[in-house]
């Protein structure tokens, strides 16, 4: 499901602006797989409040760190493939809570809490 934070607000010209950058080196951040706005029918592009979070990190990433392209992609895949994980942990976790709660339950009704 879409959130607002993902709602397609910004043209590249402000997008760039707000991030600090040229359009050109958001038109570059896509060739390189780095980001991927909306389009819209007449193929404009269109940026969301985590497309420019993403951005920032990837300036904050090659401007104060010192990353290039390569590094950049490095990180945010990995950081990528750490959030997905941690998403199927806590399905486990919630699974495993709800297989415990439907094993204590014929105990609790039956009052015998030695069962578990």
């Amino acid at each position: 499901m879409a959130t607002k934070k993902d709602d397609p607000l910004y043209v590249i010209s402000v997008a760039a602006r707000m991030i600090g950058v040229h359009p050109q080196t958001l038109r570059y951040y896509e060739r390189a797989g780095l980001i991927e706005p909306a389009r819209s029918e007449g193929n404009h592009r269109y940026y969301s409040e985590r497309n420019l979070e993403r951005l920032r990190l990837i300036k904050m990433m090659m401007d104060d760190m010192g990353m290039n392209l390569a590094g950049v992609e490095v990180v945010l895949k990995l950081t990528e493939k750490v959030r997905a994980q941690e998403y199927q942990i806590k399905q486990l976790i919630l699974e495993n809570r709800r297989l415990i709660s439907e094993q204590e339950m014929p105990a609790l009704k039956g009052g015998d809490l030695s069962k578990r």
